[in-house]
């Protein structure tokens, strides 16, 4: 099977002397995406041989964390819907969902 595209998403981290991120930026083309400011990226990467998974996680020195509790609950909700997709598990879903609810709840993020 011939590959008939290929698509690159590049983040680039400015770092102080301390190796601590001041800046991140991304740009995805394919998306449109070209040089957008970020204040926080999380990664996963499956290594099928291991079968483990490699992560990364870097945030800015000036990320508030307001919004990294609210990083934290979208993408714990995004991650419900992509394991809905690629398992069809409903009710683990459903699980992760009323845990993310609860997350939001603890959190004060959603308005009563």
């Amino acid at each position: 099977m011939a590959i008939a595209h290929t698509s690159k998403i590049e983040f680039t981290v400015e770092l102080d002397e301390n190796k601590i991120p001041e800046s991140i930026s991304w740009k995805a083309e394919d998306g449109g995406i070209d040089n957008e400011s970020s204040k926080a990226i999380m990664l996963s990467v499956w290594d099928h041989k291991k079968k483990d998974t490699l992560r990364m996680d870097l945030w800015t020195k000036d990320m508030p964390v307001d919004e990294m509790k609210q990083f934290f609950h979208q993408t714990l909700v995004s991650m419900a819907g992509s394991f809905e997709r690629a398992t069809d598990d409903q009710k683990m879903t459903a699980t992760m969902r009323d845990f993310c609810d609860y997350f939001a709840e603890k959190l004060e993020l959603k308005k009563k």
